[in-house]
């Protein structure tokens, strides 16, 4: 029994100096390689905030900015990595490092498609040049402000001060109606009159009223268009334009002008009629009260 266990003793003592071995003689190996190893995780941080200097050059979101900045400071500590490993003389295991970093993308891409097709959609939305910060769009049947674009949805400030979150995706794959490529917008206001209404004055006092309220706009500039003989008036249609992107400004335009219009038909004695039913009784007919 003593005879075994000092054969057992005796080469754990001879595989604790052979490991000892290999420390001393790749000692300077490990210096090296944590040496390498500090420079690039140095070096990772230096090239981030050189990326963001640059960046701040261009007309990117913030968060995307962020993004790229991040994947280069990746990219170089995983360079300082591979180098290590290098010089460390461990080849299989950077292999195998390899092999199992593809299963697990491909396990993590399958996974999680829903949210890398959202981040390839907001770095396509920052590169694009229809859609950007402060512009008022329509998407997907919603429409506000874009206030941010970030790698999972496209924020939207609504007219009535809520928030919607849209998701990248669905940005990019519909279509996006932008109220702010232009500098005016066109205000459509409907309205009718009175079978008995003189039609030439009629178009000439809706002219006066909305020129009268909007500086911007020229009588010339109004179009007023007779549509269509309804039930109880006579329908028209006014358009003009003004200088503002923002649908609310639209919005408040248009009621401006209703406000206008009113107060104009009331001085010229015009009727906005209401809906009228007339009950015609056949003169036969006797009704017998009880």
């Amino acid at each position: 029994m003593s005879t075994k266990f000092s054969q057992a003793w005796s080469r754990m003592i001879e595989k604790l100096e052979s490991w000892l071995d290999v420390m001393v003689i790749g000692l300077p190996n490990f210096l090296i390689a944590m040496v390498v190893f500090v420079i690039a995780i140095l070096l990772s941080k230096y090239i981030s905030s050189l990326s963001m200097r640059l960046l701040d050059q261009s007309k990117l979101q913030e968060s995307m900015k962020n993004l790229i900045a991040r994947i280069v400071s990746i990219v170089v500590i995983l360079f300082g990595i591979f180098l290590v490993l290098g010089i460390l003389n461990l080849s299989k295991a950077l292999n195998t490092i390899l092999a199992g970093a593809g299963v697990v993308g491909l396990a993590v891409g399958l996974a999680l498609q829903g949210a890398l097709a959202n981040t390839y959609s907001g770095i396509v939305l920052s590169y694009v040049k229809y859609i950007k910060f402060g512009d008022w769009i329509q998407s997907n049947g919603y429409e506000g402000e874009v206030v941010d674009i970030n790698l999972r949805s496209v924020s939207l400030k609504q007219a009535d001060n809520n928030m919607v979150y849209i998701p990248n995706k669905l940005v990019v794959e519909s279509p996006i109606k932008n109220f702010s490529t232009t500098a005016q917008s066109r205000v459509i206001l409907e309205c009718g009159v009175a079978y008995d209404t003189n039609l030439p004055l009629a178009m000439k006092v809706v002219k006066e009223a909305i020129a009268g309220s909007f500086e911007v706009v020229n009588q010339e500039d109004i179009i007023f268009i007779y549509k269509t003989f309804a039930d109880s008036s006579i329908n028209f249609e006014t358009r003009f334009w003004i200088d503002s992107t923002s649908a609310l400004e639209v919005a408040k335009a248009k009621s401006k002008a209703m406000i206008a219009l009113k107060e104009a038909f009331d001085k010229h004695g015009i009727n906005i009629p209401f809906p009228i039913r007339t009950l015609d009784f056949p003169k036969a007919l006797n009704i017998h009260q009880k």
